[in-house]
């Protein structure tokens, strides 16, 4: 085998690597019966993620955010609105199946709203958010990071995604968001 024939594989042999790996936590999780109070939590999580959070986040800021509220919350959107672009596009090109519709889930029985999972939009949105409006309010950043967190966990315990949609969204939303700042700030 050729210098050059090896380093080509190297792409295919890691996307294997995550894939095997992304399947093997899939099939834990999905067995799993954690305690009502975790499933609660998760469901709980994944819903804040869908939105309305993001909305009561904009209007707290505009109604209580001072003279740096305007551009906080363009930022929010800005970011936001650019990842589910990317998103869109990314699942469409991807064509990768939710974790969901791989294997049954044990508990966790919501329907997804799409049959792709590469990269997990809620993740995307949550961090992208939390690093735009972070910036503008470093204190809001140490309660918004944690809630980013246990969405993109949500996602993944709920049978939605894999980790590494939710790794990719996290790294694409906190550059987004971080981009968002700057252009807003």
């Amino acid at each position: 085998m050729s210098h050059h024939a090896g380093i080509s594989a190297l792409p295919s042999n890691l996307l294997s690597l995550i894939s095997e790996r992304d399947h093997r936590l899939m099939r834990r999780v999905h067995r799993w019966r954690p305690p009502r109070w975790f499933r609660v939590v998760m469901l709980g999580a994944s819903r804040a993620g869908s939105g309305w959070l993001w909305g009561a986040l904009a209007l707290t800021l505009m109604l209580l955010g001072g003279p740096r509220r305007f551009a906080a919350t363009a930022a929010g959107c800005l970011a936001s609105g650019t990842g589910l672009g990317i998103y869109v596009a990314l699942k469409k090109a991807t064509g990768r199946k939710r974790p969901c519709l791989v294997e049954p889930h044990s508990w966790a029985h919501i329907p997804p709203p799409d049959q792709y999972s590469f990269p997990s939009g809620h993740t995307i949105a949550a961090f992208a958010i939390t690093a735009a409006v972070g910036l503008f309010y470093p204190g809001l950043f140490l309660v918004l990071l944690p809630g980013a967190v246990v969405i993109g966990i949500s996602r993944i315990v709920l049978g939605m995604h894999f980790l590494s949609d939710v790794l990719a969204g996290a790294v694409m939303g906190s550059l987004l968001g971080y981009s968002a700042y700057f252009v807003m700030a």
